[in-house]
């Protein structure tokens, strides 16, 4: 089996991101699926021109240096930081208010919270 091609846009990626923490080489990259959906909405973001990877690539390493300072970095915290960097991002370019951010997360909090296990999170409007 080969891996599918990936899209120019994608494989020169990695050139431009460097390395992604792994903790073992044979374990997949992302460990959750929310992880997977946020690179792919950044990577879209960036290329739909709403910011620049330049852009995208300071604003990171201004979280990490932020969160660096509290604690260590680490694989399970990595995407939490890329999170809170892309909502700090879309903020800072009016793409979504810092306050329309905080209640759509609560709002998925809230719904995970009450959803029986093994049904699917449903979101109402928000």
């Amino acid at each position: 089996m080969t891996p599918p091609d990936l899209p120019p846009s994608l494989a020169a990626l990695g050139d431009r991101l460097g390395a992604l923490p792994r903790e073992d080489c044979d374990a997949p990259l992302f460990k959750e699926p929310w992880q997977a959906q946020l690179f792919a909405l950044t990577v879209n973001l960036s290329e739909a021109g709403h910011f620049t990877w330049s852009e995208w690539a300071a604003t990171f390493a201004d979280e990490l240096a932020r969160a660096r300072a509290a604690g260590p970095n680490t694989a399970d915290t990595y995407f939490d930081r890329w999170l809170a960097a892309l909502q700090a991002l879309l903020a800072a370019k009016g793409l979504a208010a810092a306050a329309d951010i905080t209640r759509l997360h609560d709002a998925w909090q809230d719904a995970y919270a009450h959803t029986p296990h093994g049904q699917p999170v449903k979101l109402a409007r928000v």
